[in-house]
């Protein structure tokens, strides 16, 4: 063999090695439970090699902090499903039928719907606010209003005052209560006025209100029940447990229910990615894990470290007062929710969260 033959043969072999040590790890396939009736396939934690010796400790933990409802999907499929009564006299018993409110963990629902508007080119997120509200949806001069673009609302740039000058409101939508902190895009702020007047956006849009819309584009999609209703001035939204659990898992594959885009990808990789360079931690109206820095409501301090330390660093998350939550890990095929109360006062429940995850992570296996 002369020695170009031989210079070949290994320069081949060594190709070989390093393309089959750069194959990307396949991603677990997913199990979608029909769109219709209550079948929904499960798994046990025994047989995915969970520590279930730990599992009443978790219960234990879920029961006194006043959840309502607890399910785990692994791969799609039911691991826990978990319903508690936490009244203390035996009635009013939570099912897997009770509806229960998703708080602010219904943003990031509310940022879904958004992108898919402005994937069908009904809704233009460099627009000005304004472009859908109309001139005078603020107190603010034109020019400062002409600078708040729906994108701002998206990542709570806007620049409003979070306190309304000091009330503390931040849930008014009227033009009086949105009043001028800075200018858009200088600040980062949660503040749920500018979040809540995305329905008029999406009605201006779309020409359908926000129940409309998110029925025919996600809702009947993917087998949701569920509907947004009034809270004061904000929009909460609904649903039973496993619904909750159903938006776990689109998130999970990326905005994909068994092989039908819902969320458009390049808008589901803007949601679980940084949005600003305030708070790291924050991407569209969705919370991220794994970052060196965080904010949270009702401060302009920046947190070092992790949102939830013991959580996976990829997990992302909707998540809202009292506990409601949406967890998705996407490196563990995993979607984690909750309902119920909390003893959390925070418009984000980010202890409970946190001590949440202290529980699974002695549960599942690394």
């Amino acid at each position: 063999m002369n020695w170009r033959r031989m210079i070949l043969i290994v320069a081949s072999l060594l190709a070989a090695a390093c393309s089959k040590k750069s194959d990307p790890t396949p991603a677990a396939s997913s199990y979608f439970p029909p769109t219709s009736g209550s079948t929904w396939e499960s798994v046990t934690p025994a047989s995915l090699g969970w520590n279930t010796a730990l599992i009443p400790d978790l219960l234990t933990f879920l029961n006194t902090n006043q959840t309502r409802a607890f399910i785990i999907l692994k791969d799609g499929k039911i691991v826990m499903e978990e319903y508690m009564n936490t009244d203390l006299t035996g009635a009013n018993s939570f099912t897997a039928s009770s509806s229960w409110y998703w708080a602010s963990a219904g943003k990031t629902l509310t940022s879904a719907v958004v992108g898919i508007a402005s994937d069908q080119g009904k809704v233009n997120l460099s627009a000005k606010t304004s472009t859908y509200l109309g001139n005078g949806w603020t107190s603010l001069t034109q020019a400062q209003e002409d600078k708040i673009t729906v994108l701002n609302q998206l990542t709570m740039t806007t620049g409003l005052d979070d306190y309304a000058s000091g009330t503390g409101d931040s849930d008014c939508t009227t033009p009086a209560c949105l009043i001028y902190k800075a200018d858009a895009g200088t600040r980062w702020a949660y503040h749920n006025a500018p979040y809540t007047l995305l329905d008029g956006v999406i009605a201006a849009g779309t020409g359908q209100s926000l129940n409309d819309y998110l029925t025919a584009q996600i809702l009947t999609k993917v087998g949701m029940d569920g509907s947004y209703y009034k809270n004061g001035e904000n929009n909460i939204f609904y649903s039973t447990p496993r619904s909750m659990a159903r938006y776990g898992l689109l998130l999970l594959n990326e905005g994909s229910w068994n092989g039908t885009t819902v969320i458009p990808k390049s808008y589901f990789n803007l949601m679980k990615t940084t949005s600003q360079n305030f708070n790291l931690s924050y991407g569209y109206l969705t919370w991220l894990n794994g970052k060196s820095s965080y904010m949270v409501p009702q401060s302009q301090q920046v947190f070092t470290g992790s949102l939830t330390p013991d959580a996976p660093a990829d997990m992302f998350a909707a998540m809202g007062k009292n506990g409601q939550i949406i967890n998705v890990v996407p490196s563990k095929n995993l979607v984690v929710i909750r309902m119920g109360y909390t003893n959390d006062t925070g418009l984000v429940s980010f202890n409970f969260q946190e001590n949440l995850w202290l529980k699974l992570k002695a549960i599942i296996p690394n």
